[in-house]
């Protein structure tokens, strides 16, 4: 049996007066799709590369695993599809949407990541676009993005994570106790260290909360103001939860740089 603490430390920023940064059309961007995971059920890709290394809960990563079931890793391959409490698993891992995805329906789409650029700066993303559930679920889709930022500009070893969402429709996989995609063991979104840290959206695990028009619907909850997005800056190894600045973009034209605002952590 393991308990829970719970603790939080905010530092504030001063920041100059707000600038209308440039209008967004919808929370996923384009692109990061150079490679494709075939349609599965619960598989992953080997160790691909991220293109930069970043310091998350003071470890260095270049590499990551890309797992079907809404999630990448970093020390080995996951292939669990009914999504555990964060705190309570021993691997490093950030997770969009961590439920049983199966892309193998006629209707649903498939995994892809790769390389790119967001806000000037180099990133890694994966997509899961309009994927359905298991088993063979295509009558409902999810829509969700998965970005990893280097700003190494600011400090080396940081980054920014996103999380992008679009339609989310389902919850849940038919082997995790749900039926048409909705009840049982619902999914969960967040990240841990693996060892005695870790954070989840509000709303994980809880049926019916995080899917459209629930109580803390993915599509709409933003933690920036931007409906369908999430952002956590990892800064010097330590994640920020509370972030209330601008994003890169909006910041390059401010001309100044981000700060750490707060941590907020669940732990063990």
């Amino acid at each position: 049996m393991r308990t829970t603490l719970n603790g939080a430390l905010v530092a504030t920023a001063l920041l100059a007066a707000p600038i209308a940064g440039p209008a967004q059309a919808a929370a996923i961007v384009p692109g990061f799709n150079s490679t494709t995971l075939p349609a599965n059920d619960d598989d992953s890709t080997d160790s691909v590369a991220l293109g930069f290394s970043f310091n998350f809960y003071g470890t260095s990563y270049s590499t990551a695993f890309v797992n079907n079931n809404g999630n990448i890793t970093f020390a080995s391959a996951l292939s669990t599809f009914t999504a555990f409490p964060l705190l309570s698993t021993n691997a490093v891992i950030i997770a969009a949407f961590f439920a049983d995805v199966d892309t193998t329906g006629a209707g649903s789409g498939i995994v892809s990541y790769g390389t790119g650029t967001f806000g000037g700066q180099q990133a890694f993303g994966v997509n899961w676009p309009n994927v359905g559930y298991f088993a063979n679920g295509d009558d409902k889709l999810n829509d969700f993005q998965l970005l990893l930022v280097d700003r190494s500009d600011i400090g080396t070893g940081n980054a920014d994570i996103y999380f992008n969402y679009g339609a989310m429709q389902w919850e849940s996989g038919n082997a995790s106790g749900g039926s048409n995609g909705l009840g049982g063991s619902c999914a969960r979104a967040g990240f841990s260290n693996g060892i005695d840290d870790a954070y989840e959206l509000a709303g994980s695990a809880t049926c019916s909360a995080l899917i459209d028009g629930g109580a803390n619907a993915l599509n709409t909850a933003s933690n920036i103001g931007t409906p369908g997005r999430q952002l956590f800056q990892v800064r010097n190894g330590t994640v920020v939860i509370n972030v209330e600045v601008p994003e890169p973009a909006s910041l390059a034209l401010l001309g100044i740089g981000l700060a750490a605002l707060g941590v907020a952590r669940r732990r063990r």
